[in-house]
């Protein structure tokens, strides 16, 4: 089969940053489905892993970890899928990924994709879609209250793909108001369309800019991106006893500073689920099939801004390029595949 990988660690500016290879079929476990990709988007993750991972000596590591496709074959244990079905899901990182005509996924991570959408928009949906969920309800538990602190959440990062899906889960699911950072123009105008009560720049002092808004302290703060150098910010405007997220990896994180407000600190990692097996393992499925049941009644919006034609090596390493600019509004998925 085709598939896109590398065998060693270069910038994505050489040709041989991402190759085209032959690999062969993948062999199912018990619990896996094996699906025919359709379409792919490019995370960030596919970029620090490129950048820094060091396959085995004679080996190809295969990227991808968002994917939407149709089921060709199902494992023993699997009861919820059948051949034929179209499917998406983020997969697991410890797994070869879906830069690859066809791909084994363990069935508990992955749901039937929203009917209403193609497989390049449904593409875009699961890390982001998983990320933000996990992140609002499992470890920040957004629906429980802070003593004294506003119903609020500053969202840094606003306009990425896990941004993108965190600022409509809070708006559609919540009453909570939601504070978005962005600082171009276009970027602005994204966050509060997709229904951001306010927005801020982040590259500004964020504490002056959230007291400003006069609606109090936020109990809640999502960080997406450079945590370690927006944390004084955070710790100063946000609410006694108020809890704090982060999804990227900050070389060192100073926490002392917590302290002095009682902040609680969580660490959102997606694939820890199917990394480790966990007890709540389908918790994951169950997600997106919610995700499906929201995009499909018009309550979640796909969050797809660029899509390329052609799954092949040429058109990820545009993306992965396209990504380490560092100023991509939603998400950019790949399609097809080249006859």
């Amino acid at each position: 089969m085709k598939a896109i990988g590398f065998n060693r660690p270069l910038p994505v500016s050489n040709p041989e940053a991402l190759l085209d290879i032959e690999l062969p079929e993948p062999e199912l476990r018990p619990h896996d489905i094996l699906v025919a990709v359709q379409a792919v988007s490019v995370n960030p993750v596919d970029v620090k892993v490129r950048a820094a991972h060091t396959p085995a000596a004679g080996q190809y590591r295969v990227l991808g970890y968002d994917a939407a496709g149709i089921v060709q074959a199902v494992g023993s244990e699997v009861r919820n899928f059948k051949v034929g079905d179209e499917v998406y899901y983020a997969g697991a990182i410890n797994r070869q990924g879906s830069n690859a005509q066809l791909q084994a996924v363990d069935a508990r991570i992955a749901a039937k994709k929203p009917r209403s959408l193609d497989f390049a928009q449904a593409a875009a949906l699961p890390l982001t879609a998983i990320t933000a969920w996990e992140t609002l309800f499992d470890r920040l538990d957004v629906n429980k209250p802070v003593a004294g602190g506003a119903n609020a959440l500053l969202l840094i990062g606003g306009a990425g793909g896990v941004g993108s899906l965190a600022i409509q889960l809070l708006k559609k699911l919540t009453d909570i108001q939601v504070i978005a950072t962005a600082s171009r123009p276009e970027s602005r105008a994204w966050v509060k369309e997709l229904g951001a009560d306010f927005v801020i720049n982040h590259h500004e002092n964020m504490a002056e800019r959230v007291a400003a808004l006069n609606i109090g302290a936020p109990s809640f703060v999502f960080s997406t991106n450079h945590t370690d150098r927006h944390l004084p910010q955070i710790v100063e405007l946000i609410a006694p006893q108020g809890r704090i997220a982060l999804i990227d990896d900050p070389e060192t994180l100073d926490v002392n500073p917590l302290k002095g407000k009682s902040l609680s600190l969580h660490w959102e990692f997606m694939f820890t689920r199917p990394l480790r097996e966990t007890a709540d393992i389908e918790r994951q499925g169950e997600i997106l099939a919610e995700t499906a049941r929201l995009v499909d009644e018009g309550i979640i919006r796909p969050t797809a801004t660029q899509i390329l034609h052609g799954i092949n090596a040429a058109n990820l390493r545009r993306a992965h390029e396209m990504l380490e600019r560092g100023d991509m509004i939603g998400k950019l998925v790949v399609e097809g595949w080249d006859n």
